[in-house]
């Protein structure tokens, strides 16, 4: 038997993480995990709890709560993808919205919330055969995972995807303020007290500005075909 990997693909939003690690999953037949998904599910929770306002969190109300929340990622055959279940309700749409993405960097900077998500996502990764992506997942929720990448690319490249990404799926947006958003996460992930937006010390960097998927894929088979076969 091949020797499993735990693939851990850090970056910044939008930078097309997930649809890198969703196919590096499937080549390998790996699991593949949103952490970041994780993040946006509680946020929306807290949304339609009231625990959330213009200007301030209601920090008790999530944490008296934080236990009453289930993520699931459940396979969807007819798209062959897993999608993200908040206690047994499909959420994946409403958890990519604008409003979630303008809370979920507050929501993330709860020590508490964070000790929860990391948590859960080492005991699916206990096993290993998994791909994450996330922000910490290389520097803290799988600090010896045997493959770590760093994904960055630049602000209007990413914007556009995001852009289009909501679009086709029948989402109203605005470019610019999907880019403002874009930059305030940025500063927000890379400036928070815990865990930090940070590259790993070995961490091996994929900037795909100008990249394709499949050129990203390229680039990634040799270097997981040296990690499998121990070289």
């Amino acid at each position: 038997m091949k020797k499993k990997l735990i693939i851990a693909i850090d970056g910044y939003s939008s930078c097309g993480k997930s649809t890198f690690a969703k196919a590096i999953a499937k080549e390998l037949n790996y699991l593949y995990i949103d952490s970041g998904a994780m993040y946006r599910t509680v946020t929306l929770y807290c949304m339609r709890r009231g625990f959330i306002s213009h200007d301030k969190l209601d920090i008790q109300g999530i944490l008296n709560e934080l236990k009453d929340i289930v993520i699931e990622f459940v396979y969807n055959p007819d798209i062959a993808e897993y999608e993200t279940f908040l206690n047994s309700e499909n959420v994946e749409n409403e958890i990519r919205g604008i409003e979630v993405s303008k809370h979920v960097s507050r929501i993330s900077q709860i020590s508490e919330v964070r000790s929860r998500m990391v948590e859960l996502q080492r005991q699916i990764g206990m096993f290993k055969g998994i791909v994450m992506d996330g922000r910490d997942i290389g520097t803290v929720v799988f600090p010896d995972a045997e493959l770590k990448i760093f994904m960055t690319a630049s602000v209007e490249i990413r914007a556009k995807r995001r852009y289009d990404e909501m679009k086709n799926k029948g989402i109203d947006v605005d470019f610019e303020e999907i880019r403002r958003n874009i930059i305030a996460r940025d500063i927000t992930d890379e400036n928070r007290d815990i865990s930090p937006l940070r590259r790993a010390d070995d961490a091996i960097i994929l900037d795909n500005s100008k990249m394709t998927v499949q050129e990203q894929m390229i680039w990634v088979h040799s270097i997981i075909e040296k990690k499998i076969n121990g070289s």
